[in-house]
């Protein structure tokens, strides 16, 4: 490989990934650059949170190669900040929002009076660039699904990371809670310079936001810009069958095709 330009934060060339005897997608290249807001969209067990497994560590590929900050990707990396895809919280959670996010900064120590000044200031900070400054006192499972997302988009924030992934954030959300989201997400990566990969259950909220889109489907990967990646020509020959990209009177993008494609229309994913 050629050395890593200063500005690229991911940069895979020929990545295969599998479990087992099962590929899952093969022959992928990635060039994800600092500052990128990208969406990894496609349908359920494409291998959508494989990817972010590998960027952190978790899963190593079984062919080609794949850097991250211009090195092999290790596990407990503090570049990275993680928003799993689920929490296990329910109502009688009663940690306290800002302890939960001091958490995100100290790791796993627990207990009265442990927590640093300046663990105590980064948290606040935290809370309060995503809008839940309010929230700091509040019971984590006293919250909303909107409000949750947004502590737990500060727990991720805390360690100030030069990467985010958010794997379906705007899961469960109303349309109008997930574009709020979106557009609060957005101004971080511009105001932060955060390369932010997030996986997405709905496209629409996130197409006037983003510099790329990663789609996984049929164990191949399309990456470009919405442009490139979103359209009838690129998903036909992704699937393998005749799809076609439809847009509505407000632009939104419906993806229809044939019965490989299991009548995804950018709303469909679960995940593995």
């Amino acid at each position: 490989m050629e050395p890593l330009a200063s500005s690229e934060i991911i940069r895979a060339e020929h990545l295969e990934v599998g479990f087992g005897d099962k590929v899952v997608w093969q022959d992928a290249n990635l060039d994800v650059r600092r500052g990128e807001f990208v969406a990894v969209i496609g349908p359920n067990g494409a291998g959508k949170t494989t990817l972010f497994r590998m960027l952190l560590g978790l899963h190593r590929p079984r062919a080609g190669t794949i850097k991250v900050f211009g090195s092999t990707p290790r596990r407990g990396n503090r570049k990275i900040g993680y928003v799993p895809q689920r929490h296990t919280v329910d109502n009688d959670t009663h940690v306290a929002c800002d302890v939960l996010v001091r958490l995100g900064y100290s790791g796993t120590r627990w207990g009265p009076g442990i927590f640093s000044r300046a663990e105590r200031e980064a948290a606040a900070e935290a809370l309060q660039a995503v809008g839940a400054a309010e929230m700091a006192n509040k019971p984590i499972g006293s919250l909303s699904g909107g409000e949750m997302q947004r502590v737990f988009l500060a727990e991720a924030l805390v360690g100030n990371p030069e990467m985010l992934l958010l794997d379906e954030p705007l899961s469960n959300l109303d349309l109008r809670r997930s574009r709020d989201l979106v557009q609060l997400i957005n101004g971080l990566v511009r105001s932060r310079h955060v390369t932010t990969l997030l996986v997405a259950h709905d496209i629409n909220p996130l197409i006037p936001c983003l510099d790329k889109v990663i789609y996984i489907a049929n164990g191949k990967v399309a990456t470009g810009t919405p442009g490139k990646v979103l359209t009838s020509e690129s998903l036909t020959a992704l699937y393998g069958v005749q799809v076609e990209v439809l847009r509505d009177s407000r632009n939104n993008i419906v993806i229809v095709g044939g019965e490989d494609v299991g009548g995804e229309d950018t709303h469909g994913d679960g995940e593995t």
